[in-house]
Order: C-alpha cells, then structure tokens, then sequence
C-alpha cells in the first residue's frame, strides 16, 4: 500500500454543513486549509447529494463559496488514529495511508441515528430512517414500495417527504413524542420563522399521509425480511404491512475521534468554549459533535471555528454572541422529543443487542457496566465499533461508554503496522 504525508496550517475533518463552513472562514482568513471526508463526495449526510439532484440552496451556496477559497479537498479518506503529542493524525483510502500534521484541527465528525433496539429489528429491510433516504440518493428503487416511517424528530418528516417525492407510498409517520410536546415545540418556533416555513413545506408534501404523535413500533414481523410492523397508540394496537421501516430516535453525536485524542467528551458530546475550541489547544469541534441542533447552529459554529483557527478571534467572539437565539431552537429540539419511558424496554431477553457479535440483551444484563460487558461478550467490538449497540446501552442502561481506542474505524493491519504512534 502507498504511503503519503502532508502538512497544512489547518486540517479540518468533516466535509458537512458545520465542515463546509469552517474551511471556508478558515481559508478566507488568509490559512492553508484542508478539508478531508469519508465520503466520495462533499456535504455530509444532510446535504448528500441525489446522482440525479444537483446541490441546491444554502447546500450549493456553501459548496460555491469553497469552489471560490483555497481548500484543498480529500474525498474517500477516513480517519483511523491520531497523536495529539505530534499534531498528526493517520487516515487511510483505497489507494493509500496517508500521515497528516497539522497546526490547528477542526473536527466537525457530524452524527448519527440512535438506533433502539425491539423485537425484529435486525430484519431485512428495517432501516435508519437517515440511512434508507442515503441509500435510495445512492440509487436504491423505492418507487411503489410502501414504508412506515417511525421514531422521534424532525428527521422523520424530512425522509417521508424525500422517500414520497422518490415514489414511496408512506403508509404512516409513528412519532413517539406526545402531541403536548409538539403543540409546545410548535409554539417556541415562532421566533424562528424559517423553520415555520420549512416545517409547513413537508407537511405540504406529506398532504394525505398519517401522522400519529403519542405512536410507536413495538415489533418488526416477517421471516427473513421485513413483512409489517406492530404499532402501538395508547391502548391501541395494530398490524401495519410494509415493505420497509426507517425508524430512528434522534442523533448521537459522533464524538470518538475528540475522545481519542484526549479532549473532554461529556455526555456523548464534545465540550468547547464560545470560540469552538476543545479542551486541547488548538484543536476546535463544531456542529453536531458539540449538541444535536440542527443545520443553522452547525453552520454558525464552523464559522466561528473556522475564523478562530485562523486566528480571527474578534469576529469569532462577534459571531458566537450573535447565536444564541439559534442555539435555542437545540434547547426546543431536545425538550420536546426526549424518549418516553416505553421506548427504552422494547427488547425482551432474546433480542440482539450487538448486531455485529450476535450478543442479546439477556447476556448483557449480566453485566453492570459497558466495559464489563464489553470484555466478557465481545458486545461494541464488531464492525461498527460500538456505534449501534454502545449507543443504545447509553440510553438503555444509562452506561457510561468509556473505551475508545484506535482504529477509530476499521483499517487494514498493514497500515496500522506501518504507523508505530498507534
């Protein structure tokens, strides 16, 4: 395999809205800048691009004005270790282990679907809602196939109203939250007329479809691939048949690279002061590492990294104080859509709870810790690192995840051979 090695004043990581943004400030601030991904191309998982969709609006404003900077961009690379002793970190791609230094680090990792276990889950066609909307941009066939759409957020909306466009039948949104919680969620947008506007654009082409607050799937039925699902309502029970489930119950923040390199994650999320930086100098986090709030607060917290890797500290402070007003529609998010006390026990004893290591929830409960069971059942230890089950546990069992090693993701034993600061 090719080894490569580059330095850059700033090296930012994660090419979605809050990653956009920060090498943009970053560049314009007069820095050299580079910008890496995992993806093949730029955006992120908000704003990945449809093959046959070109990037539009605020997506293809941002993605201009980087055409317009200096940054050099690396698509197809992932991070899999770093040393913060060395200011480097290790990333690998199909063609090469590349050794990156850097000055001054943006992490802007993004999120992901929290993915709570019940029965059936681990069926053919059971999906996260954010993962069935990337597949069919991929080019997964949808049109004509009838899909339950169900958990908790504003996520729901936005891939019933994308999976319909694409030809979906959506048989019905479940959102778990009760219709309070919403009514008092709907009431606190009035300070945020855009969002009014973007929500009343989905109901719009949602017309007709069902959306039932105070409802949620209890069980997953077919053989070996998904048949319909069992909801639940009140005291209500029903069977609905599917050919899909994209259900997921808000986002976690994709903090293990912050943690690995020794920056103080609480809570899932990366803890910054008002100019985005971690508690490592010179390494900053932005977007939804650092709190679920959504594109506007991913944005204005890239700039203000950004500008502050740059040096820019004034403008960073300036644009920090001028952001608190979007920093509530997080505080509105997060109240209004907390899990209900049902959700949480879904799974019975037989219910898998690592998809990667088979490992259920009976044998999990052996254990009064993630590490314990971590260490005894292999549980967190299979492709995904932990990054379904460890999740889960958190909101399950109340566990404090606290083991992140290198790799971050999976890599080849050649290039962690290679690199002897892992």
């Amino acid at each position: 395999m090719n080894r490569d090695s580059r330095s850059v004043e700033v090296l930012v990581v994660g090419a979605g809205p809050a990653g956009l943004a920060a090498a943009c400030r970053a560049s314009e601030g007069g820095k050299q800048v580079l910008l890496l991904d995992d993806n093949s191309a730029l955006g992120g998982q908000i704003w990945r691009q449809d093959a046959a969709i070109p990037a539009r609006g605020e997506a293809a404003r941002w993605l201009d004005r980087l055409a317009r900077t200096g940054v050099k961009t690396v698509a197809g690379t992932r991070v899999i270790a770093g040393d913060i002793r060395e200011r480097l970190i290790l990333a690998e791609s199909a063609e090469c282990v590349t050794e990156m230094r850097f000055e001054k680090l943006v992490l802007v990792c993004g999120a992901r679907e929290l993915f709570l276990p019940f029965s059936g889950w681990t069926l053919s066609n059971v999906m996260g809602a954010g993962g069935l909307q990337a597949m069919v941009k991929g080019g997964l066939p949808i049109e004509g196939k009838r899909v339950v759409v169900a958990g908790s957020g504003p996520l729901l909306l936005a891939v019933a109203a994308y999976l319909r466009k694409r030809g979906a039948k959506i048989a019905l949104i479940a959102e778990q939250a009760p219709w309070r919680a919403l009514v008092r969620f709907a009431m606190g947008l009035a300070g945020f007329p855009g969002k009014v506007a973007q929500s009343a654009g989905l109901r719009f082409g949602l017309r007709g479809v069902p959306y039932m607050p105070g409802c949620w799937i209890e069980e997953a039925t077919g053989d070996e691939k998904l048949e319909g699902v069992r909801l639940r309502r009140g005291s209500r029970q029903w069977e609905e048949p599917c050919d899909y489930l994209a259900t997921g119950y808000g986002l976690r923040p994709n903090s293990e690279l912050a943690a690995l390199l020794g920056c103080l994650v609480e809570d899932g999320t990366t803890v910054v002061d008002d100019l985005q930086q971690t508690t490592i100098a010179g390494i900053y986090s932005a977007g939804e590492m650092t709190g679920i709030g959504g594109v506007e607060l991913s944005i204005l917290e890239g700039q203000i990294a950004g500008l502050a890797a740059a040096g820019r500290d004034d403008e960073a402070i300036a644009l920090a104080a001028a952001g608190k007003r979007v920093r509530r529609f997080a505080e509105l998010l997060d109240r209004a859509f907390r899990l209900r006390a049902e959700i949480k026990n879904l799974a019975n004893g037989s219910t898998i709870i690592c998809r990667c290591e088979d490992v259920t929830l009976a044998r999990v409960l052996e254990f009064n810790s993630w590490r314990a069971a971590k260490l005894q059942t292999r549980c967190g230890m299979g492709a995904c690192q932990g990054r379904i089950c460890a999740a889960a546990a958190e909101v399950l069992f109340d566990w404090r995840i606290d083991s992140v090693r290198p790799p971050v993701f999976p890599a080849r034993v050649k290039s962690l051979m290679e690199e002897n600061t892992i």
